[in-house]
Order: C-alpha cells, then structure tokens, then sequence
C-alpha cells in the first residue's frame, strides 16, 4: 500500500475529527476518496482507531492539493467549528503554506456557497502569494 495515500487519508481523518466527532458525511467522503485511492474501508478504520502522524508531502502541489483536500473535509458536514478553523490554519503552516495564504482562503470561505472555495480561486490566491 502506498504510505503516502494512507498518510493523505489519515491527515484527512484528523482534520475531520478536530471537533471531536466524526460525522457520517465526513466519513462517506473520505471513504469515497480512499476508494479512488484503492483503500480500504478496513484500512480506513484502521486509520480512524490508529492515525499517522508523519508528513510525506513532497512537493508544493501535493501540500497545496492536501490542503484543498482538508479544506473540503472541514466544510463537507456544513457545521465549521472554530477548533476545525484552527486545525486547519496550522495544518496549513505545517503543509508550508504561507500564513497569509491560509487566512486569505479562510476569510474569503463565506463568500461561496456551502463555504467551498472553488479550485480556480484557490489557485488564484496560491499564486498571488507564490510568485
């Protein structure tokens, strides 16, 4: 099995759980996600009871897309608590994503609808703040 898509399940899972909770729309997009990964739904609940807890991200598109990807995770229940804020901004400066990236996408999440920012504009503030 590939370490690096069950360390992006797991980093996925952690984000989903910040509040405490695992709720089911989280859990059914994250399996749908490891699914296209070619994981498990066993290896998936092995993750929930036995997280990893190591970085692999390599590249800068790889942390910028796991950031997308946590990002999604946080807002697919509809109920953004402020530890899910929180996780998610210091996810971010681990993934080495500039820190006024991060609160550029977090403030502009209530401008969309069902707070999801689209991929183009997100791509927009990367560059604004990468080049």
């Amino acid at each position: 099995m590939n370490s690096e898509n069950l360390q992006i399940i797991s980093d996925m899972l952690l984000m989903a759980k910040a509040d405490n909770h695992l709720h089911e729309r989280e859990y059914d997009f994250i399996l749908m996600v490891a699914k296209r990964m070619g994981i498990s739904k066993d290896e998936v609940d092995a993750l929930v009871k036995s997280p990893q807890d190591k970085m692999v991200y390599k590249t800068e598109m790889q942390r910028l897309t796991q950031f997308h990807r946590l990002l999604l995770v946080m807002n697919v229940d509809e109920e953004t608590q402020f530890v899910e804020i929180d996780t998610l901004r210091n996810y971010g400066l681990k993934l080495g994503i500039r820190a006024e990236a991060v609160q550029q996408i977090l403030s502009e999440m209530g401008d969309y609808e069902h707070k999801m920012i689209p991929s183009h504009r997100l791509v927009e503030i990367f560059r604004r703040f990468y080049n």
